[in-house]
């Protein structure tokens, strides 16, 4: 299988496109909850074997709620927030203005709550990479999970793996002044779309 090679250039472009990328979705998500969130580790890609990625959630067995998106358009991959199940519950609160007691038993509109928030996060994230690079990159609709890290990662690396058997992740954790959210928001893109992203956003 072919292994993703970037130049030390073509990867300045791409953790600059990628970061403006995630910036651009705190944002977002900022706007949806009415308080400043912003990011609170480094947004810098990195290179993975698909044993090591679960690691970035915790580890394999850890078990948390995600909210998967697909990237369709010029190219593909995938977008996931993950979160600790008292996390969840956390942010859902704050997100509809009132106490959540119990996360493994989420309602409809709880989870339509996290659906929407990660709709808005994948929608701000694909608007700032369209203004860098000109591609027409559109979110599916978001899709609740409650797994463990290792099984919810495997619903995005199933179609990554059939075209390399390395991955480049980009990640950040998040939160507001007064509470960090402890949420991962992943980047997972394919090969395809690793090489638009350089090629493109080397030309911005």
């Amino acid at each position: 299988m072919p292994a993703i090679a970037l130049t030390p250039a073509q990867r300045e472009a791409w953790v600059k496109l990628i970061g403006k990328g995630i910036t651009h979705s705190i944002a977002g998500l900022s706007e949806m909850v009415g308080r400043e969130v912003r990011a609170l580790s480094p947004i810098d890609p990195v290179r993975v074997t698909p044993a090591q990625a679960p690691d970035l959630l915790g580890g394999a067995e850890t078990v948390g709620i995600a909210v998967y998106l697909r990237i369709t358009g010029a190219a593909s991959g995938h977008m996931m927030l993950f979160f600790r199940p008292d996390t969840a519950r956390d942010l859902i609160g704050l997100l509809l203005g009132q106490p959540v007691a119990q996360i493994e038993e989420m309602s409809e509109l709880e989870r339509s709550t996290l659906g929407e928030m990660d709709n808005i996060m994948g929608a701000f994230f694909l608007s700032a990479v369209a203004d860098s690079t000109g591609l027409e990159l559109s979110p599916t609709p978001p899709t609740v999970m409650m797994d463990m890290a290792g099984s919810l990662l495997d619903v995005a690396l199933a179609e990554v793996l059939m075209e390399t058997d390395e991955l480049i992740l980009a990640d950040t954790v998040f939160g507001t002044a007064d509470r960090q959210i402890n949420g991962t928001f992943l980047v997972l893109p394919s090969l395809d779309l690793i090489r638009v992203l350089v090629k493109e956003g080397g030309n911005a």
